[in-house]
């Protein structure tokens, strides 16, 4: 029985495979060539678009800075990557197949069941198109253009396009700002609080510890917060009961953002009920459902966006080292060949692999424990230091070269082998593997370019 289906199974795929062969092979009406367009436009001409389906209609039209609007139902923001790509679409409509030329019938082909209305720059009547039913066979759709008499088949991309529901074409980052624009942030929830500041082009925590921040953290929670999308809009125009019934009038967080420069204080209130987290703004009129929920990275603890590093440098910027230990004092400099010199005359030349490393070591070094409020240097050997490292870095991938300089001040090592260090622009300490003093030198040799190889003489 089984075989005997399959059999059955088997003929019928063979004449639908015929049939489709038949219908691809068959010779396209004379007229339709391969790029036959029924519209053709420039998409960044056309200024305002309609979409007609069943009992609603979408308006689309772009505002004198040239973003794009949502007219109809409701007059919002548009994602302006969902109306240039529904622009591109619809200004460029290649003809499949032509159907029927001479006066044919569109209530055969259900015309219109959908109409597109595209406003062109320089033009006061709009284009139509008129959509029909689905072709069967492959999914193109039935459709003619006002003026034009033919009915022809389009791709399903129109379908595609044209059928998308309205919060698709909603702009959901209603809450973006310029995170450059932030110069300071503070958080407060229930069981934490934290304060920072951009301190020249990094971030310092300020309370409940005064200490450097990772920049990456702070950058992070600043873009997440601009970038927020909205999957659902639980409130349009926000109202107190509105505020109230998602439970903002007492958020679990709460997220104050200055921005001295464009004079602007934004408040961000979010909060978690019924498995959903809603967000808004002190200047947004509407309340949100996230697409993704940022709560996990606001209950972060300060502690986790402490720099543990000493200092924060890009080693391969390095351009200048200077070291001192005892009475040793030695500068070293990268010329344009990349080579290391002692000396502005570039003939004393030092050992790159040796520079290179403790370079290395220094941008390494990472605390294994803070001291944030030590009672006295000279508890720690930092009154009369063992050592200090300066390393100066050039950036040149800017309009201007940006030049730097990090110091590490170093004290004494504990019976852990743990040195106290200090960076020279802190008040607190950090105790770090001793290791990296093995890349100390102990005199100027140290660090001398080795010979070059001699050949052997020839006899």
């Amino acid at each position: 029985m089984k075989f005997k289906t399959t059999l059955i199974l088997l003929a019928v795929f063979i004449v639908l495979l015929g049939f489709v062969l038949f219908i691809e092979k068959k010779p396209k009406p004379e007229g339709t060539g391969p790029e036959e367009k029924l519209v053709a436009l420039a998409a960044a001409d056309i200024q305002k678009i309609s979409l007609k389906r069943d009992a609603e209609t979408l308006t689309f039209k772009k505002d004198d800075q040239g973003e794009w609007m949502i007219l109809e139902p409701m007059e919002v923001k548009a994602d302006p990557f969902e109306l240039d790509g529904l622009a591109s679409t619809l200004s460029d409509l290649r003809i499949e197949r032509v159907v029927e030329r001479d006066k044919p019938d569109p209530a055969k082909y259900e015309i219109p069941k959908k109409e597109v209305a595209l406003w062109v720059k320089g033009q006061e009547a709009p284009v139509r198109v008129l959509l029909g039913m689905d072709n069967p066979i492959d999914g193109t759709v039935y459709a003619r253009k006002d003026g034009d008499p033919r009915i022809v088949l389009l791709s399903s991309a129109i379908k595609t396009a044209v059928e998308k529901k309205l919060f698709d074409f909603r702009q959901k980052d209603v809450f973006r700002f310029e995170t450059k624009d932030v110069q300071a942030i503070e958080l407060r929830a229930k069981d934490l609080a934290w304060k920072a500041r951009r301190k020249d082009d990094g971030w310092l925590l300020e309370w409940p510890v005064r200490a450097l921040a990772k920049d990456m953290k702070i950058n992070g929670l600043l873009d997440a917060l601009s970038g927020l999308k909205a999957k659902e809009f639980a409130a349009e125009d926000k109202k107190p009961e509105d505020v109230k019934k998602n439970g903002l009038d007492k958020a679990e967080y709460a997220v104050i953002l200055k921005m001295p420069t464009a004079n602007r204080e934004i408040v961000f209130a979010l909060h978690k009920a019924a498995d959903k987290t809603y967000a808004t703004t002190s200047q947004s009129t509407k309340i949100i459902v996230p697409e993704t929920d940022i709560l996990p990275d606001l209950g972060q603890p300060p502690s986790e966006l402490r720099e543990t590093k000493v200092v924060v440098f890009a080693g391969w910027q390095a351009s200048k080292l200077a070291f001192k230990k005892g009475g040793l004092a030695l500068t070293v400099t990268k010329a344009a060949n990349d080579k290391w010199y002692f000396d502005a005359a570039q003939k004393d030349e030092a050992d790159p692999a040796k520079v290179e490393s403790l370079i290395r070591r220094i941008e390494a070094l990472e605390s294994a424990e803070f001291v944030d409020a030590p009672k006295s240097a000279a508890e720690y050997g930092l009154d009369k230091p063992d050592a200090e490292v300066t390393v100066w870095t050039k950036d040149t991938l800017g309009e201007k070269p940006v030049e730097k300089s990090v110091t590490v001040i170093v004290g004494k090592v504990d019976k852990d082998k743990k040195a106290a260090v200090r960076n020279a622009r802190l008040d607190y300490l950090f105790k770090v593997d001793a290791s990296f003093l093995d890349d100390f030198p102990k005199e100027k040799k140290d660090w001398k370019a080795p010979e070059p190889d001699k050949k052997d003489e020839k006899k």
